[in-house]
């Protein structure tokens, strides 16, 4: 899936699945953009009846309101709780060697999701559209896609319910009738509204939305679903892609096919701030998962953006302001502990802890998340990476 360029000051806010520009002061009115993109808001009865459903705890990223927006959420409740099947879609534009932070956040709230649903997943490589898009060689983009598989295997998804997939591999079959079944409702006109496409554009992004929108339909994948057409799709993304998915929902009932449902989260804020622009090109604006201690200590300390005042002295008078400190947007991703992080917002917003100190205590959450995600892609071989990208019998899905 596109990668967003993180918030970006401008006079209107613009999102798309390849810019996010804040308005005057760069920050995101998500409920505007709620409202600009006709998705619905993410409330609390609905967290509280994924608990009662699966019998699991909400996952911090929805008690936080991380994930917060969603599109038809309450029927795939209704096919969960009446027993229908269906399954969870996400994915992965291969621009860079190693994931940062904010590319692993859909993937831990798309495992947990797996497991407390306990359904099948598949996960879109879109080595295609970085080929498209950035100029990387065809060669290049496939080697990405497969080192970006390790770092997603690595999040501890169940083989034997997950299909992982390179377009550049996968392309051909149902999936490619799909995507012609999708193209031939979408005209240049629709498209060029959707995404914004010029006529200077080349071809190949102008067809690629269809490739994208396709796996949201389960014939796509007859290794999993036989030739099922009605089996409903649940894709958990940042609001971004969203414009991929009202295309995508429009076309289904025109193709015999089943709306997709969406679960939508909040951008992952750079280093620099809400305003700053996180990319993977810029190793100074983002933690990496390849990041070593020091790494991430030096990145913290000199680059994530302070909510503090001028002195010590003034912090302790007047507390930081926690809307734009970005230690604590981090802490509020990561940190586990509901009741600690809690209290170190309040300590921080009155005073009674520095800049400093909460550095330290998302240096020390943060080192120890990606020393297990370190530990954990170490055991992912090549021969693992193929077993869950390779296309094979999957009866559970069935």
């Amino acid at each position: 899936m596109a990668e967003p360029v993180e918030a970006i000051a401008g006079e209107e806010q613009h999102i798309d699945p390849w810019t996010v520009s804040g308005g005057a002061d760069g920050k995101i009115d998500y409920n505007k953009l709620i409202e600009q993109f006709g998705c619905s808001k993410l409330n609390s009865d609905i967290i509280a009846r994924i608990e009662r459903l699966t019998g699991k705890p909400a996952h911090p990223f929805l008690k936080r309101g991380i994930f917060f927006a969603h599109r038809d959420i309450e029927d795939i409740l209704d096919c969960y709780e009446k027993g229908i099947p269906f399954y969870l879609y996400t994915g992965r534009g291969p621009s860079s060697e190693a994931l940062h932070l904010g590319h692993l956040v859909p993937f831990m709230f798309t495992k947990y999701l797996q497991d407390a649903f306990n359904v099948p997943l598949v996960i879109q490589l879109t080595d295609d559209e970085k080929s498209l898009w950035r100029g990387i060689t065809i060669e290049e983009s496939q080697r990405l896609a497969r080192e970006n598989a390790k770092d997603i295997i690595a999040c501890g998804f169940d083989i034997n319910k997950t299909f992982i997939f390179s377009d550049f591999d996968f392309l051909g079959g149902a999936f490619y009738r799909n995507i012609v079944r999708i193209q031939r409702c979408v005209t240049m006109n629709q498209v060029k509204g959707i995404f914004g496409f010029t006529m200077e554009e080349n071809i190949g992004k102008i067809a690629f939305p269809a490739v994208q929108a396709a796996p949201s339909f389960s014939d796509c994948f007859p290794h999993m679903f036989g030739n099922r057409t009605n089996v409903r799709c649940l894709i958990p993304c940042a609001i971004d892609q969203d414009p991929y998915f009202r295309m995508t929902r429009d076309v289904a009932p025109r193709i015999d096919r089943q709306k997709p449902a969406l679960i939508e989260s909040r951008f992952f804020p750079a280093l620099q701030g809400e305003s700053g622009k996180m990319s993977a090109s810029d190793t100074t604006s983002a933690i990496f998962v390849s990041d070593s201690p020091k790494q991430i200590s030096d990145k913290i300390k000199k680059y994530a953006f302070s909510g503090g005042a001028a002195t010590a002295e003034e912090q302790r008078v007047k507390g930081a302001n926690l809307e734009v400190d970005v230690s604590w947007k981090y802490l509020n991703f990561f940190m586990e502990d509901d009741a600690k992080l809690e209290q170190i917002g309040k300590d921080y917003a009155s005073g009674k802890i520095l800049t400093g100190e909460i550095k330290q205590e998302l240096i020390a959450v943060l080192t120890d998340l990606v020393q297990r995600h370190q530990n954990a892609r170490a055991m992912v071989s090549d021969d693992v990476v193929n077993a869950f990208m390779s296309v094979r019998p999957m009866p559970q899905c069935h």
